[in-house]
């Protein structure tokens, strides 16, 4: 990776940086419902705000790429990378900006876990915007974004006071349990059988370790924890509708035919 090449690479970087950190002030400052939200919560509803952007702009864009983008469909180790570069870029910039208001509110919202995997996923973003390897299969994990608006309004109606049971929180329940399990785990077989495709593969032996360990190691590491997630939120999901039902089941009859 030449001078010039480093150096686009950190324009575009920072760029997405901007890109992140500006509609956070546009959609939160001029929000009529955050401006009741309590100051211990502001921070977050800003970071889950923003987040939510993201993860839309992002999922759109990956589903662009998985569809047109013939030269990393067909090599997805050597491809072309440079719409999934954009791509991968954009999410490089949601994730400094977000390690930055975690850093600079860390009293409201620290957390130890997301700053780790926060590192952890420009580790391995490195790969991509610095070696141009594994586009395919770095555009194919941010297809998981697609999950996070659903999860951030849970956090929401939360803020909001919306009990657990009321029809929003629960038609966003199970649009999240939905969308989780198709973006996150129904796309498994695809991903790890284009990953046995390449194994063992001459592109496969020209990347190096490193870019073997984040590739093969964290997408292991991610989808254990997708499952655990998955079987979570199901349970969860099974549980609000259970109490729901029951409760509408033993609401007095409105004709008045009491036993």
């Amino acid at each position: 990776m030449d001078a010039k090449d480093c150096l686009t690479a950190l324009l575009t970087e920072w760029d997405c940086v901007l890109l992140c950190l500006t509609p956070q002030q546009c959609l939160i400052s001029y929000s009529n419902w955050s401006a009741s939200v309590c100051s211990p919560d502001r921070q977050s509803v800003d970071s889950l705000t923003v987040s939510t952007f993201h993860a839309l702009l992002v999922g759109i864009f990956c589903l662009h790429i998985l569809m047109f983008d013939d030269p990393v469909n067909e090599d997805p180790v050597w491809g072309d990378p440079t719409l999934v570069k954009t791509n991968v870029a954009i999410t490089t910039g949601y994730l400094i900006s977000d390690l930055l208001l975690i850093f600079y509110y860390w009293k409201a919202i620290g957390d130890k876990f997301f700053v780790v995997h926060h590192l952890a996923a420009l580790y391995a973003y490195y790969y991509v915007l610095g070696h141009g390897m594994l586009p395919y299969f770095a555009n194919f994990r941010l297809l998981a974004e697609f999950s996070t608006p659903c999860v951030n309004q849970r956090w929401f109606f939360e803020v909001l006071g919306y009990p657990k049971s009321s029809r929003p929180n629960m038609a966003n329940g199970v649009a999240m349990a939905v969308v989780f399990f198709m973006v996150r785990i129904a796309v498994m077989p695809v991903y790890y059988s284009r990953m046995y495709a390449v194994y063992g593969t001459e592109a496969f032996y020209l990347v190096p370790w490193g870019g073997r360990v984040a590739w093969i190691g964290s997408s292991i590491c991610l989808d254990i924890m997708n499952v655990m997630w998955m079987h979570k939120i199901a349970r969860g999901c099974y549980r609000v509708l259970q109490s729901a039902r029951k409760s509408k089941s033993c609401a007095p009859q409105e004709n008045g035919k009491m036993d």
